[in-house]
């Protein structure tokens, strides 16, 4: 049989460059490489592009990063040519503008969807990476850019007797290209993170009645969104050049208003009424109003403590506010929230929230869920429990580098890699938002562009000087994981259970592998490498 097999199996496609996963990272890949004039090709596990704007389709999902900085910077033509029509776009809006840039780029030609990389394997003797996929194609390739996403391998609902529903159960990271018609059902939603925060106040309007199941209460912002005046968009248009120049250097890659302001430099008074102006505003003025409140756990609790009083406003049982307002961490140590109308929501006569760390689940039975407090019967199950982020995308594909190691074994105690780029001894394998740059704490479109424009100049440096590979250097990759701990732990992000930790994976080592040093210094870094001849990089 494995004669048989061999004799029909697909003769290898040689190429300089593969990328894998057609997010906004791997189309500008395509895009930067294919205009070097090297041969080279994408594959993408959806039948689409777009990242996790293809397969997270949920109920009210929506971008949290203002669009006018969620958005390509690399050519002008596109930022005049495409329009957002609000200030933080809906997913069907940011799927149509990934669209409308892989047309106007024509990258689609050179992409084959439907398409899952099974194995990425070194072969020492050749100097390529040999990539199989589930569709039998197989590729060989100089370089590989793995643009797999921060956010792209959703957990399952392992609960007990789930497969025992009779209903439907829907993930949020992998929902139904097909409408989901929710009205007059009995809905349950698990989980109330960022993905949750957004589903629950659409379902509400649709449900005959919604269970709300949480664990963890997060801390959530009005998002106060608004349409786009034309006026205001012509604009941002006219000043994009220094507005993107601004963004590319700040800590987060966007233009959303931050200040050197510590919360104890000013009176109780005025920081109270400074609080309550950006609350009326909106969350993202809100985010960048003090400098110091993941440095300083007091003036952490200040602004932990002002949010929980609006929850208590907000809310009208007493007992349902207590049960929403977030303790035992730091406020903004997990993702913050922006939302619309989500603690209104629990006004509604036709919405019940379900405490999960006073009553577990237990189980899921035929017709609904158990708790210790009883059964509640319903007819949809939507589990916004989270991702495995940041490494899990790239420990789903068995990967491994010079002399067969595993990438498995070599993140075992969690993501390494030297400025989040490149691997020590996985050789030209390039990580396009990958763990230990800023990732999670920044502006992904730009980083991603960060990365590729790096990524491109380094092939270039490589070809032109006649240089077959280039890798992490052990020494440096350990200074650098180094660096990136020893930030982190300067602040309050570690104390959090939370996905930037891990924690919420069951047996998935407990890291920070984040860099907070913020998208401009980051920036300085990799350009000061790139300078000095790819110091902390192996060149043969």
């Amino acid at each position: 049989m494995q004669q048989v097999n061999s004799s029909h199996a697909k003769a290898p496609r040689r190429l300089d460059t593969l990328i894998i996963g057609a997010g906004f990272g791997g189309m500008y890949a395509l895009h930067r490489t294919r205009n070097m004039g090297l041969d080279t090709h994408l594959i993408e596990a959806g039948d689409d592009v777009g990242g996790t704007w293809y397969w997270n389709r949920y109920p009210g999902a929506r971008c949290d990063v203002m669009c006018i900085d969620y958005s390509y910077s690399f050519s002008d033509d596109i930022q005049q040519e495409w329009a957002w029509s609000e200030q933080f776009a809906a997913q069907p809006e940011i799927l149509a503008y990934a669209r409308f840039v892989a047309d106007k780029l024509d990258l689609k030609r050179d992409i084959s969807f439907n398409t899952r990389a099974t194995s990425v394997r070194y072969d020492d003797e050749r100097t390529l990476w040999r990539v199989q996929t589930d569709c039998g194609d197989v590729f060989e390739a100089k370089y590989c850019l793995m643009a797999t996403g921060p956010l792209s391998v959703p957990k399952q609902l392992d609960l007990p007797g789930t497969s025992t529903f009779k209903g439907a159960i829907y993930l949020s990271g992998k929902w139904p290209h097909h409408d989901v018609d929710l009205k007059g059902k009995r809905v349950a939603v698990i989980g109330t993170g960022s993905s949750g925060i957004q589903i629950v106040p659409v379902v509400a309007e649709q449900a005959e009645h919604l269970y709300v199941y949480q664990r963890t209460p997060s801390f959530t912002l009005p998002m106060r969104n608004r349409k786009l005046e034309e006026d205001y968009v012509a604009h941002i248009k006219a000043h994009y050049p220094g507005l993107r120049k601004a963004a590319r250097h700040s800590m987060t890659g966007g233009i959303r208003p931050i200040t050197h302001r510590p919360l104890f430099s000013v009176t109780p008074a005025e920081r109270e009424k400074l609080m309550e102006e950006a609350w009326q505003r909106g969350g993202s003025h809100f985010l960048g109003l003090f400098s110091d409140l993941l440095t300083n756990s007091e003036a952490n609790e200040v602004v932990a403590e002002f949010v929980r009083g609006k929850i208590a406003e907000v809310v009208n049982d007493p007992d349902t506010a207590r049960r929403l307002t977030p303790r035992g961490y730091p406020i903004f140590a997990r993702r913050p929230c922006l939302d619309t109308g989500y603690y209104e929501t629990y006004n509604r006569e036709n919405v019940t929230l379900k405490d999960c760390l006073e009553h577990p689940i237990i189980e899921i039975t035929e017709n609904g869920i158990r708790t210790a407090d009883g059964v509640v019967e319903v007819d949809v199950i939507i589990a916004a429990i989270g991702y495995d982020a940041l490494t899990g995308a790239m420990l789903s594909i068995d990967i491994e580098g010079k002399e067969g190691r595993s990438l498995k074994d070599k993140w075992a105690d969690g993501g390494r890699s030297h400025v989040g780029l490149m691997i020590e001894g996985f050789p030209n394998l390039f990580l396009i938002s990958g763990p230990n740059g800023p990732s999670a704490l920044a502006n992904f479109i730009l980083l991603a562009e960060q990365n590729v424009d790096w990524i491109c100049d380094c092939i270039r440096h490589l070809d032109a000087n006649g240089l077959r590979s280039i890798e992490a250097d052990a020494g440096a990759e350990n200074w650098w994981m180094n660096k990136v701990t020893t930030l982190g732990s300067m602040t309050l992000y570690p104390t959090a259970n939370t996905w930037y930790t891990g924690a919420n994976v069951p047996g998935k080592p407990r890291t920070f592998p984040v860099y907070v040093g913020g998208l401009g210094r980051y920036r300085e870094i990799c350009d000061d490498a790139a300078a000095q001849g790819y110091s902390g990089f192996t060149l043969k």
